[in-house]
């Protein structure tokens, strides 16, 4: 997908354009945009998240220290992506100064990749992030297509042709 030019030229634009998935929940597609899209701070709690690794956890202070939002915003953002499933909340016991803390960590679910994943450059991912990134999209629209032919009453043997085709 990435190794070669994935661009689309837009000839109405003229503007090259890049082709992007993602995955919504079919009942919260517009909370979920909404939550992500609406505010700066989800965008760039998101961005956040890239930059320390798409699966690393991160802590609610840094967010705070690091973005310059409040901690009442941030609070009030990551809570709200963590009901809409883009971030998983937990609590982490610290040892801070000789004592023991509770601190709040976040890290990205799967359709919270997705989602950070659209704000991403290209080439701030290595070429096994692409492979990854390509595979799970792979399995996800197999499994996609495989329920809708399910659903259609399409004969699987038909697809699997049409896959050996165009793998050759």
């Amino acid at each position: 997908m990435w190794p070669r030019q994935t661009s689309l030229k837009c000839a109405m634009l003229n503007k090259t354009l890049h082709p992007y998935v993602v995955f919504l929940p079919l009942e919260q597609k517009t909370k979920v945009l909404n939550a992500i899209f609406g505010s700066k701070t989800a965008v760039d709690i998101l961005k956040f998240s890239l930059g320390q690794g798409i699966s690393n956890k991160i802590y609610q202070k840094d967010l705070v220290g690091k973005l310059g939002y409040s901690n009442k915003t941030i609070i009030e953002n990551s809570k709200s992506l963590s009901k809409l499933g883009i971030l998983t909340e937990k609590m982490e016991k610290k040892e801070q100064n000789g004592r023991i803390v509770w601190v709040k960590t976040y890290q990205l679910s799967d359709s919270g990749k997705w989602f950070a994943l659209l704000l991403a450059e290209e080439k701030d991912l290595s070429t096994g992030e692409k492979a990854e990134i390509l595979q799970n999209l792979f399995r996800a629209y197999v499994r996609w297509v495989k329920d809708l032919s399910d659903k259609l009453h399409i004969d699987k043997k038909m697809l699997e042709k049409i896959f050996t085709e165009e793998m050759r």
